[in-house]
């Protein structure tokens, strides 16, 4: 039964050949579609490349940042052990300075005691060989004598003994109130009898400054006789 159509709602149905015309384009746009999204094509080429280098730049500027960081680190690091290495040092040198400090005290005050200890014993030696001269004549002459020796003065025990018992006859407090001397206000006093300005010229150091003390006045008188003489020995009077 044939079909009535609608005035306005109907249209003609496609011959042959024109659904074929359409076919044939909807083929050709997929073909162009598909051609354009192919591998190869310059724009295709273009866009995977830029898709392929956008993670890698953003690797690359990580890895750099990354570098930059581990970098900064190390140098905190370095610094830190360098601050921690001098100050180390430092605290070691300190402490090797203060050890030979009290090793230095130390030594000194043993060298001191030592050296002390060394004096008191070369002192009680010395006092152990120090003569003991008797109070007379014969000791006054012996302790002059080793005097004399210590100072380089020459005199003999016999050449002393002699003079002295010709001036003084042995008295340290003789004095001669009648010479020369006694007259001009100096009298001769003493073991061998010697004036004050003679005494003070030849006074030998370490003996008395007292005029009339016997060991003083013998020494005093023999290095008198010494430099005019040449020693007491020579002398045979009145001198």
């Amino acid at each position: 039964m044939p079909q009535h159509s609608t005035p306005g709602h109907s249209r003609p149905a496609l011959t042959k050949t024109q659904k074929f015309s359409i076919a044939g384009v909807a083929t050709l746009g997929a073909a162009a579609l598909a051609f354009s999204l192919v591998p190869g094509s310059a724009d295709a080429g273009t866009q995977t490349q830029s898709l392929d280098a956008a993670p890698v730049a953003f690797k690359q500027n990580v890895d750099a940042q990354q570098a930059v960081h581990a970098g900064v680190i190390k140098q905190r690091n370095t610094a830190d052990k360098q601050a921690k290495d001098a100050a180390a040092a430092k605290a070691k040198a300190e402490a090797d300075a203060a050890a030979k400090k009290r090793a230095d005290e130390e030594a000194a005050a043993k060298k001191k005691a030592e050296d002390e200890r060394k004096a008191q014993e070369a002192a009680s030696r010395a006092a152990a060989r120090k003569p003991v001269y008797a109070n007379n004549l014969d000791g006054w002459i012996r302790q002059s004598l080793d005097i004399m020796k210590s100072k380089g003065i020459p005199g003999s025990y016999e050449g002393l003994h002699r003079n002295i018992i010709r001036e003084s006859a042995g008295d340290p407090n003789a004095k001669n109130g009648w010479d020369i001397n006694a007259i001009n206000g100096t009298p001769s006093v003493g073991l061998l009898q010697v004036i004050q300005p003679t005494f003070n010229a030849y006074h030998v150091e370490g003996t008395s400054s007292n005029i009339l003390d016997p060991v003083a006045n013998i020494t005093a008188a023999a290095n008198y006789a010494a430099d005019r003489y040449g020693s007491m020995d020579n002398v045979n009077s009145a001198y």
